[in-house]
């Protein structure tokens, strides 16, 4: 997973550092696994702008990846390693024994020709899925279920992991990626390894047009604003524009702004240290 700092040929490569894909196999992808991908703008359904600073941007289609594994006790050969243009981890294609084929999130190490499977009796080896209560304690995995059988929902972009910390009757403590301590049903599914990809965070953009096609436009920031669009606008010269807010006027500092969940009683850690449990 290297990358590539590029000679200053243009300004646009002088500073950027871009993404070797040393470990990508193909540029093609599988037909039968793609879906159209409509885009927004940041408009909403009354055509209205929601959000600022969307639009534009290369076209995409989407993967359509199996997050459940739900083909159990089937062996699949890895046929591609792929990138993915709608998330930052690239991603592998399986072909089963029985034909089927279905794309995953690419385990880190993961090679073309290799052989995994998901189940309950599988062994805990790289890109193999199988239940968290099968798993040894320090096995590092990724694409976690929340709930047994809903599919993967944490540890999915690239480089992530979690680790098994520990299992307590029905629940398995896993360290998240953030550094939180949480419980997590033994039943649930999760893939070994980590996620691949895991030098995007080295990756520098090098001229704001990689973000234009990216479907980025540019932002304004508050404080170059007149007091009529923004809170923080107006002043004489370079003003600071007082505490940090958003355009409606909320905080954006200093406030919690994660909403209270039915799966708080799970976390036994907070990421910033303080223990719950």
């Amino acid at each position: 997973m290297p990358v590539r700092k590029y000679k200053p040929m243009t300004a646009g490569t002088r500073w950027r550092i871009g993404n070797a894909y040393a470990e990508i196999t193909t540029d093609t992808p599988e037909k039968s696994l793609l879906e159209k991908k409509n885009r927004t703008g940041g408009r909403n359904a009354q055509g209205r702008r929601s959000m600022r600073y969307i639009g534009g941007g290369h076209a995409k289609q989407y993967r359509v990846i199996d997050f459940k594994r739900s083909k159990k006790d089937i062996p699949a050969k890895v046929a591609s390693i792929e990138y993915d243009p709608n998330r930052t981890a690239f991603i592998a294609l399986l072909n089963y024994a029985d034909g089927e084929k279905r794309y995953i999130i690419a385990p880190q190490g993961l090679q073309v020709g290799a052989e995994v499977v998901s189940g309950d009796a599988v062994a805990p080896e790289l890109g193999n899925a199988l239940q968290l209560k099968n798993m040894p304690l320090g096995t590092v995995v990724h694409n976690i279920e929340l709930q047994p059988g809903q599919g993967a929902k944490m540890a999915r972009s690239a480089g992530t992991s979690a680790q098994l910390s520990s299992k307590e009757e029905k629940y398995a403590v896993l360290k998240m990626p953030s550094g939180e301590l949480r419980k997590v049903l033994v039943n649930c599914y999760a893939t070994v390894g980590e996620a691949s990809n895991g030098d995007h965070s080295l990756q520098s953009m090098g001229k704001a047009g990689r973000n234009r096609w990216k479907g980025i436009r540019p932002r304004n920031r508050g404080v170059a604003m007149n007091p009529v669009d923004h809170p923080m606008g107006g002043g004489e010269g370079r003003a600071s524009g007082g505490h940090p807010r958003s355009r409606t006027g909320k905080y954006a500092k200093g406030e919690k702004t994660r909403k209270s969940k039915g799966s708080d009683k799970l976390i036994i850690q907070r990421s910033n240290g303080k223990k719950l449990a």
